[in-house]
């Protein structure tokens, strides 16, 4: 399937499938330059403040997206990732979708960061609307920073008032 629409998304359920995105997670890049192994990306994967999203073609499990929607940055995708064949079959694109429609419902903003190594991932937020609001230097591995983008459809003040 090389298009858009053939996959669905629905919320992770079992350890089995969050064993399957941990080792998606920890044999892929940008997370083997961080440094997120198995074992730190089953922990975050299976962390109840984190809403974690699976894409599945028929019973494949090919990509998952981790959304936070408590604490400091209320809207935050934490995570995304595409399983290796997937890639670039706009999976990464629906995710994306999935989690923003998932967000603005509830905030006006969407948060992410992403490793100032990543320079395709950080073109394609770009186009999407992203834009910098921060930079933080040597945050998860020395040597580089972690860029903040934000996605906005405006004020939290008037988002509430809504």
């Amino acid at each position: 399937m090389d298009k858009a629409g053939a996959v669905d998304i629905n919320k992770l359920q079992t350890s089995e499938e969050a064993e399957i995105c941990a080792r998606m997670m920890s044999g892929s890049e940008p997370y083997v330059t961080l440094r997120r192994d198995y074992e730190a990306s089953l922990k975050m994967i299976s962390d109840p403040m984190r809403e974690v999203y699976v894409a599945k073609s028929g019973s494949e499990l090919v990509g998952f997206i981790i959304v936070v929607m408590k604490g400091a940055l209320i809207g935050y995708i934490q995570s995304i990732c595409t399983a290796a064949e997937w890639r670039g079959k706009g999976v990464g694109s629906e995710l994306m979708d999935f989690a923003e429609k998932r967000i603005l419902s509830e905030a006006p903003n969407v948060f992410l960061m992403v490793s100032s190594f990543n320079n395709g991932a950080r073109r394609l937020y770009e186009r999407r609307g992203y834009k910098v609001v921060g930079d933080l230097k040597d945050f998860i591995v020395s040597g580089y920073s972690e860029i903040i983008m934000r996605k906005t459809i405006g004020p939290t003040a008037d988002f509430m008032k809504g």
